[in-house]
């Protein structure tokens, strides 16, 4: 047990993931004392089991039934297997509610050093000026309040520490970066991508992911052995576990609280500033406290203002930082239920069983409502694909003996893609805290209401309808599409339920993630999205908070948080 009661520090930050690692590494190698709470284990080398046979493993993969025991939520989740469930949240002791009518699946919810980072799709994509001033293109919701130039920067800086490989583009939708060189396209990939160009004028590019392909800072390049969700021995993902939180440990000014159920914000109340946090020990049971000058929350978008609900007061009788309303409301992720498939020929191509497994596949880029490109007279906004290519043996192959053999050889190509679209920031998909259900640590838990608009209807048929158009440019057989607008699973991309605005009666935090309403207290994840285009978010909240720690930095030496 590390006692906190005797030393102050000078931030406290909540959650060690995307944003925690990277708050903890800018503040503590600048020299500020930091306390990391983490709500879940540590995560060593000792837990990675990428290169791990299914033969080893208990029930060899093949009795999920065990894993819904206590993750009939997180189970959900194609990547939470027998390898590694026990990194998820226990759904039994940690529960949240929904409307009986509205069924939201809360995936993702991580309880190792690292937070989600463990178990990533890795897609690292740059928001473009047409995403932070979307409004001001097509009249629907908040401009962001800051612009492409004011971010450029810290996007260059984060990805050169990560490590995203990609290909330039020249998008003005889709930014290009500083990219390590791109995992090749198969040649399948490498048709449809010049195909999609000649008749569509969409552009499919290799995928920028957090996939080294070079060595870097110790880390090695990717070898191709596949499940990245099962951890990776040669850090050649990024993992904040062991990149940005490592970093701030060996500086020495950053303690690691493990098992930290952080539920409140302590406030002074003569002052209405933070002064610490308050947690549950999630082994003893015991409450403790822990006292800083700045407080930022890093949990996750749902987790930091489940902390901030939970934090009400005399002086917050709504929510900490809630003076405006809004804080809870405007709940988006994004929709992933319409794409396609198609089968395309093998190019010689040969099927194996042993890999390499690219890690990564392809990515075509938003074409729809775009400066540009066409209008959709359906609905505003866009998507993106994402897609791969599957080569796999016939295992349906006739016959015997030498014949069957010859045919189970014969490679049988598909390549698949699947759309991620923006889903509108509305008032009425919101987030509170359900007062008749308490979590196995006496916490009160989220109500989250969340439902598809008729845009997102709309636009995940058109997701359907364009992948068979992009499939067929390509020239595939046998194409199957797929839109199921009223499904009620959202990728694991939840934002903005406490707004970046510069209006304090319109929004939660400042364009710096400072709340309005206290001063010395952050919010530093996706949650101060105004709006969540259909670009995956991670890249985004890295770049975000790094800029606010700046800033943070360059107020204590103006003495604004004496």
């Amino acid at each position: 047990m590390i006692d906190t009661g005797k030393q102050s520090f000078d931030v406290v930050v909540v959650g060690s993931g995307a944003s925690g690692g990277w708050a903890c590494k800018r503040l503590a190698e600048a020299g500020l004392k930091v306390a990391l709470l983490e709500a879940g284990r540590p995560q060593s080398f000792e837990n990675f089991t990428e290169h791990k046979p299914v033969f080893d493993l208990k029930y060899r993969n093949l009795a999920p039934q065990i894993v819904r025991k206590t993750r009939p939520i997180q189970s959900e989740f194609e990547i939470c297997t027998e390898y590694n469930y026990e990194w998820f949240c226990n759904d039994l002791e940690e529960p949240y509610t929904t409307p009986s009518d509205k069924p939201f699946h809360w995936l993702g919810r991580l309880r190792m050093t690292g937070g989600r980072t463990n178990v990533w799709g890795r897609v690292s994509l740059r928001f473009s000026d047409y995403d932070f001033k979307a409004a001001s293109h097509d009249g629907y919701g908040e401009n962001w309040p800051l612009s492409y130039k004011d971010l450029e920067p810290y996007y260059d800086l984060v990805e050169e520490y990560v490590g995203v490989c990609g290909q330039a583009e020249g998008l003005s939708e889709l930014p290009d970066g500083k990219f390590q060189p791109p995992m090749p396209l198969t040649c399948q990939e490498t048709f449809l991508r010049n195909r999609a160009k000649e008749k569509l004028g969409w552009t499919v590019t290799p995928t920028r992911s957090a996939n080294l392909t070079r060595p870097l800072k110790g880390r090695a390049a990717c070898h191709y052995c596949g499940p990245c969700e099962r951890g990776c021995q040669s850090r050649s993902y990024f993992n904040a576990a062991f990149t940005t939180v490592a970093d701030a440990r060996k500086s020495g000014n950053c303690t690691l609280i493990s098992n930290a159920m952080v539920h409140k914000v302590l406030m002074d109340p003569d002052t209405n500033r933070a002064r610490g946090v308050l947690y549950v020990d999630r082994n003893t049971r015991e409450s403790r406290e822990v006292y800083a000058r700045i407080v930022i929350l890093c949990a996750q978008a749902q987790e930091s203002v489940r902390i901030l609900f939970n934090s009400a007061n005399r002086q917050h009788a709504n929510g900490l930082a809630n003076s405006s309303g809004v804080l809870g409301h405007y709940l988006t992720a994004h929709v992933r239920s319409g794409g396609g498939s198609g089968e395309m020929p093998a190019f010689g191509s040969k099927p194996t069983l042993a890999g390499p497994h690219r890690p990564v596949g392809f990515y075509v880029a938003r074409f729809r409502n775009t400066t540009n490109g066409p209008k959709s007279k359906n609905f505003l906004r866009g998507y993106g694909y994402e897609g791969d290519t599957d080569i796999g043996f016939n295992w349906s192959a006739p016959g015997f003996g030498d014949a069957f053999k010859k045919a189970l050889r014969e490679p049988q190509v598909q390549v698949n893609v699947l759309g991620f679209g923006e889903v509108l920031p509305r008032w009425d998909n919101f987030v509170e805290i359900d007062k008749d259900t308490v979590d196995h640590y006496g916490i009160p838990v989220l109500r989250i209401h969340m439902s598809n608009g008729s845009n997102e209807e709309a636009m995940v048929r058109d997701m359907g309808e364009s992948a068979g158009e992009l499939l067929e440019a390509a020239g595939a057989k046998n194409i199957h599409t797929f839109a199921n607008p009223s499904k009620g699973r959202w990728a694991v991309h939840e934002a903005g339920i406490a707004r970046m605005g510069e209006d304090p009666k319109k929004s939660v935090l400042t364009q710096f993630q400072q709340t309005h309403d206290v001063k010395n207290l952050f919010v530093m994840d996706a949650s101060g999205f105004p709006s969540n285009p259909c670009q995956n978010p991670t890249l985004t909240i890295m770049a975000l908070c790094v800029r606010s720690c700046d800033y943070l930095m360059d107020q204590m030496k103006k003495g604004s948080f004496a």
